[in-house]
């Protein structure tokens, strides 16, 4: 929305199926909950907040600096709450988008999905789940006014949520088993506060927060080639990790159940000071994958059974299948989700094949596993702009990618996702799908990226002429 007001477009509405902005942000609120990119980095280029109070914002900070975001940027007029797309379908004979909602139908010219990739959680299909007679919720739909205080409780997953809130609630429970299927490489998270000199030195001068946040993301940067060309490279931060673990896990046999089998990057490198910690509490259990639930017992996939109250799915999203795609319907009725047969691509990471003037924020293969995403939106924002006013310029009702340069495109990245750490480090992520691919990550720089959606190429698409409006007899 930003980016369209300062092109001068203000024909624009953003629908939003919940009652606030803030994404992902608004939706985890979990113990614990924080960002693990430094939040100079964590942040829009072209809004920068110089009163961050961590190096590594927590998510109600980083809440409220998006709502500010909305309003520092007028963009509360064209913000629809509460408004779910249930169908987006394309209308060839007036060349534009037909759009269904729950508060009422539109049509629009151009569509941009912006749902993101971490915004439906992913639910575990166990034997037994729905007729568990305690308390279930995901850590994305955190139930507040459930007290966990003295219960047995259960956490499913070792993933960037488990890890934040095992710590917070240990102290609490009566009993904690964490059902790990797969042991994460975990760092030490270099949190702290950020000084009040600091402070009037970002607000005085912005240049310096400029310099911070340059030099965060040239240090995050410089670690893209260890983790698409030279595997090998990580094996060093791997020591360092592994260092972590030996220091504050004494006990072998929890130690070896927490070392990973694979070499780090493969699945996301994780920051924690207090997790391994809090493992080797008293009341804490490390059990392997969950199988089965038989009414209250939890049973592990080493057979071993638990007695629990509670049960925590700290189990992910949906991110490699968009559950929009069902709702998205391009030339001749196909689905997104039925011309992806669940292998998701796209053109420069933004535009499909069949479905003409639909943009992607976040599209397939442009997720990252070493810096922050924002960078990789701002890209991508350059590139829908340029969309926008590459259709004024040719005077086109719309564009569609043509399929060769589509597959040239996912060719590509396939070919340069070969030798990546996520290919070759030996296990088995979110990144990948059923087919073993990784339809999720961009497999280079963000500079790389920035630069190959710098601008439109109109060679790359096919023109869709503006349709004659069909004349009137007297």
């Amino acid at each position: 929305g930003i980016r369209l007001r300062e092109n001068g477009i203000t024909d624009f509405v953003i629908l939003e199926r919940a009652a606030a902005v803030g994404g992902t942000w608004r939706d985890n609120t979990y113990p614990g909950c924080a960002c693990d990119v430094p939040s100079h980095l964590y942040s829009f280029s072209f809004a920068p907040n110089p009163l961050w109070s961590r190096s590594f914002s927590r998510q109600p900070e980083i809440r409220a600096y998006l709502e500010d975001v909305a309003d520092r940027h007028a963009l509360r007029r064209h913000l629809r709450f509460e408004t779910e797309v249930t169908e987006a379908r394309w209308d060839a004979a007036h060349a534009h988008w037909r759009l269904a909602t729950t508060r009422g139908s539109l049509t629009a010219d151009i569509l941009v999905s912006a749902t993101g990739p971490l915004a439906d959680p992913a639910l575990p299909d166990l034997p037994g789940l729905a007729a568990f007679p305690g308390e279930v919720f995901h850590s994305a739909r955190w139930n507040h006014d459930y007290d966990l205080t003295g219960k047995r409780v259960a956490v499913v997953g070792t993933g960037a949520s488990a890890i934040q809130i095992v710590p917070e609630i240990q102290p609490g429970v009566g009993r904690l088993i964490l059902f790990q299927r797969t042991p994460a490489w975990v760092l030490p998270r270099r949190d702290r506060r950020v000084t009040g000199a600091e402070h009037r030195l970002f607000r005085s001068v912005p240049a310096a927060q400029k310099l911070a946040r340059f030099g965060i993301y040239a240090a995050r940067e410089s670690s893209v080639g260890a983790f698409v060309k030279r595997p090998a490279l990580l094996k060093a931060t791997q020591r360092l990790a592994y260092r972590n673990l030996a220091k504050h896990i004494a006990d072998p046999e929890l130690r070896a159940r927490l070392t990973p089998r694979y070499v780090m990057g493969c699945k996301r490198i994780l920051l924690s000071n207090d997790y391994y910690p809090a493992l080797t509490a008293p009341n804490v259990t490390v059990a392997s994958g969950l199988a089965e639930v038989r009414g209250s017992t939890l049973i592990a996939r080493d057979g071993t059974e638990h007695e629990v109250d509670a049960i925590i799915l700290a189990t992910g999203f949906h991110t490699i299948d968009m559950p929009i795609a069902d709702r998205v319907h391009g030339i001749g009725g196909i689905t997104l989700a039925e011309s992806w047969q669940g292998d998701m691509r796209a053109l420069r990471g933004t535009n499909v094949a069949g479905f003409p003037n639909l943009c992607l924020v976040i599209g397939p293969n442009t997720g990252l596993g070493h810096t922050s995403m924002v960078h990789i939106i701002e890209s991508q924002l350059n590139y829908i702009t340029d969309y926008v006013n590459t259709l004024g310029r040719l005077g086109v009702a719309a564009l569609d990618p043509r399929p060769d340069a589509q597959k040239r495109w996912c060719d590509e990245i396939e070919h340069r996702m070969g030798p990546t750490v996520w290919n070759t480090g030996g296990c088995a992520s979110w990144y990948l799908n059923a087919a073993g691919r990784n339809p999720t990550l961009w497999p280079a720089s963000t500079i790389r990226f920035r630069r190959e959606t710098r601008r439109v190429d109109v060679a790359e698409y096919h023109r869709i002429a503006v349709p004659i409006p069909a004349s009137v007899s007297a």
